[in-house]
């Protein structure tokens, strides 16, 4: 278990998170998430993934490879605030891929999903809350 306030540590710390959690162990990602960073990361939520397809989430928990790909496709490099998220139209992910960005009416979406929580700090980053998990395009 990661310890401090690192994103890891957070997402360990927090039930809403144990799927994500169980994905980025998978995708060994722990370190990287751990490290000085720093990290913005898209998190989605265990409900988040129970909108994803049984079989689905299964095929991409058994290929470290794509699973890897997908969780990096939600992390931008840097501590991106959300008032500078909700400027933004676009952002570029650690995975190669690009977020669209879209604010209006003090929501903020990010690709299909929607930030339910905004600006989780950590010691080397901060955390938005999403409600669906992020594909890169194929």
């Amino acid at each position: 278990m990661p310890t401090g306030n690192t994103i890891a540590a957070v997402v360990s710390n927090d039930p809403n998170f144990s799927t994500l959690l169980s994905a980025v162990q998978a995708a060994g990602l722990t370190q990287t998430l751990s490290g000085s960073g720093p990290f913005t990361v898209f998190a989605p939520t265990n409900a988040a993934f129970a909108k994803v397809p049984q079989d689905q989430l299964q095929a991409l928990l058994n290929d470290p490879a794509r699973l890897r790909a997908v969780l990096l496709y939600h992390v931008v490099p840097g501590r991106v605030t959300s008032a500078q998220v909700a400027g933004l139209s676009s952002a570029r992910t650690v995975q190669g891929g690009t977020l669209n960005v879209s604010a209006s009416g003090g929501t903020v979406r990010i690709n299909d999903a929607t930030v339910t929580q905004a600006d989780v700090p950590a010691s080397n980053g901060v955390i938005h809350v999403i409600d669906t998990v992020l594909l890169p395009p194929s």
